[in-house]
């Protein structure tokens, strides 16, 4: 939600000083309601770039000072929107030259990503305030800028087109620190919903996150180093929470099924909120006990010794490490340590998805006689695909035709070192001549 809250601040900005020059000069000059929003308009373009159009616009001094905004779409092949904007400023605050705005109120709000994208590195705040209307004035931010902000229904676009509505409302203390904040999925149940509690003046917040049915509790802590950057974070630790509903609540669709358990670390450094966004990392060493793998046979996979879709492994447990990285071209997910023990089988390997596209190993143990099979994972967490490379497959069948069962999991192991002695095939073929 950060990314979109950054065009939220640039819109409640240009707003803001409008009103600030518009009460400032009262006596002068009282536009329209019409003036009104063509100004806002220009405003904005001014100060990003980019055009803003805006339905409808109204303002009041009674019984307290109020401008509201209607239908507002950026002039993009996929428009950012909002069906209305309130502005509340502190009229006190307005006659001193003080930018103060007590709340900013956001409802029916589409942030499509890449539109978002495209203020990047573009927002200019000294063209908000055009010439003419502050001209002379001495403007300055006051202590509190804005004292409560609100969202209702503000949907947020990805990557790969998933809309997500959220709701939120951040009490604000000096320097932008939100004094409490709560930021929820509109309408789910179960609740997914992460509640910030300032401790004192510290830059440091309790953190409770209610997802999946259980909890992810912790704490947040935020550091200005010497060079003016920020740095972020926190210890979480997720207890109860079924992985199942955790990702039906973003959109997504698990592999996994079961409850997580674990203890959670966040960092991530930036000049501003936008960058600790797109450098956040976090690790999370997990336990999932017991757990289903949805897409993975392994005993099947292990048993015919080639390509293996779809079934499923019951496991008493699975426990590993997730780092995940976000990145331009996505959030990289690192499986690491990754131990899967049942009655049947153990296995243990690692793997990388990026953008649901699956890449990794497992070593795979059968009590039944066939042990240390290596197995290859690939496909996409829709569809995955387990199987033997070709050189663990060649050794596969030299150690069955020596010794079954145990030669065949004994040659596949031999058969996958001599590949990455070697190479693959792939590696050792002479590049192609050109034409």
């Amino acid at each position: 939600m950060t990314r979109p809250l950054r065009w939220i601040a640039g819109l409640a900005a240009a707003a803001a000083l409008l009103l600030g020059g518009g009460a400032l000069l009262l006596n002068l000059w009282l536009p329209t309601d019409g003036e009104l929003a063509a100004e806002v308009g220009a405003r904005f373009q001014k100060a990003s770039g980019i055009g803003l159009k805006v339905g409808s616009a109204h303002w009041s001094l009674r019984p307290s000072p109020v401008v509201v905004l209607s239908d507002l779409a950026t002039e993009q092949p996929a428009p950012i929107t909002a069906r209305r904007v309130v502005i509340r400023p502190r009229l006190a605050a307005l006659w001193g030259r003080r930018i103060a705005i007590e709340s900013l109120e956001i409802e029916g709000a589409v942030l499509p990503r890449a539109s978002v994208r495209a203020f990047r590195g573009r927002w200019n705040a000294e063209g908000v305030g055009a010439p003419g209307l502050l001209a002379g004035a001495a403007w300055t931010l006051a202590e509190v800028p804005l004292a409560r902000l609100r969202l209702r229904d503000v949907v947020w676009i990805d990557r790969r087109e998933i809309a997500l509505a959220y709701d939120a409302d951040v009490l604000f203390d000096p320097g932008w620190r939100p004094r409490e904040a709560e930021l929820r999925r509109a309408g789910l149940t179960p609740p997914a919903r992460l509640r910030l509690e300032r401790e004192g003046g510290q830059d440091r917040w309790r953190t409770l996150i209610d997802i999946g049915g259980g909890t992810w509790n912790g704490s947040t802590v935020l550091q200005v180093l010497d060079n003016g950057r920020v740095r972020l974070g926190a210890e979480l630790e997720p207890r109860g929470v079924d992985v199942v509903a955790l990702l039906r609540s973003f959109g997504r669709h698990a592999a996994v099924e079961g409850k997580l358990g674990g203890q959670t670390t966040v960092d991530a450094e930036g000049a501003d909120a936008g960058e600790l966004v797109r450098r956040l990392h976090t690790r999370t060493r997990f336990t999932i006990a017991p757990a289903t793998l949805n897409g993975f046979d392994f005993a099947k996979a292990v048993r015919s010794a080639g390509i293996s879709r779809g079934g499923r492994t019951s496991l008493d447990s699975l426990s590993g490490i997730l780092d995940t990285q976000a990145g331009e071209d996505g959030t990289v997910l690192r499986y690491s340590a990754v131990k899967a023990r049942s009655g049947v089988l153990t296995a243990s390997g690692s793997a990388t998805v990026l953008n649901r596209r699956l890449d990794g190993e497992l070593a795979v143990d059968l009590v039944d006689g066939v042990v240390g099979v290596p197995l290859k994972v690939g496909g996409t967490l829709d569809a995955p695909e387990l199987s033997l490379t070709g050189g663990a497959l060649t050794g596969a069948a030299v150690g069955s035709a020596v010794l079954p069962g145990v030669g065949t999991a004994i040659g596949a192991r031999i058969g996958q070192q001599m590949e990455r002695l070697f190479g693959s095939d792939d590696k050792k073929k002479p590049p192609a001549k050109p034409h």
